[in-house]
């Protein structure tokens, strides 16, 4: 397990990251978690006192990483944009499955299936996500028919969200 301490940020404007809230892994460290790799993997461990299990971390370039800090992770550590961190962190060999309500309803429309099928695995489980965070069963379904919507328009996951507004 490797430790080291992270300061919280916020991209103001970085393509489909903006607004994202999140803090850096540098390269010296990534390449102690999982050397030689430089694209997305999963790690497990904690940030202060939150154990954190099948979290993926992002290449930014030039060897950094970044971990994006999500609404669920951001209440249960009460910090924010500028705040210190205790990360201690290790690969998690183990793999990310999508969720099979989402699965079996894009399986009963043929075109949404197959544009779901053409984007990259990272953004499926974008949309995967969006379904294992909801909190009721009445969210969850209102999800997975925004998301099939979404693949019959050809939409991003971005634009998926920003549709509503």
């Amino acid at each position: 397990m490797i430790a080291f301490n992270a300061t919280i940020q916020k991209f103001a404007k970085q393509g489909e990251k903006t607004g994202w809230t999140n803090f850096e892994i540098p390269l010296d460290i990534a390449e102690r978690i999982l050397p030689g790799i430089k694209k997305s993997y999963r790690v497990k461990g904690s940030l202060d006192n939150y154990l954190i299990q099948g979290i993926s971390i992002i290449p930014m370039g030039e060897g950094n990483f970044i971990m994006p800090l999500n609404a669920n992770m951001r209440k249960h550590l009460k910090k924010g944009m500028g705040d210190e961190l205790k990360v201690k962190l290790i690969h998690d060999p183990s793999e990310y499955e999508l969720n099979k309500d989402l699965i079996e309803c894009l399986s009963d429309d043929k075109d949404a299936l197959t544009y779901f099928q053409s984007i990259s695995k990272s953004h499926q489980k974008y949309f995967s996500k969006y379904i294992d965070t909801a909190k009721s069963e009445t969210t969850k379904a209102k999800r997975i028919a925004k998301i099939i919507k979404a693949m019959i328009q050809k939409q991003t996951y971005s634009e998926m969200l920003r549709s509503d507004k």
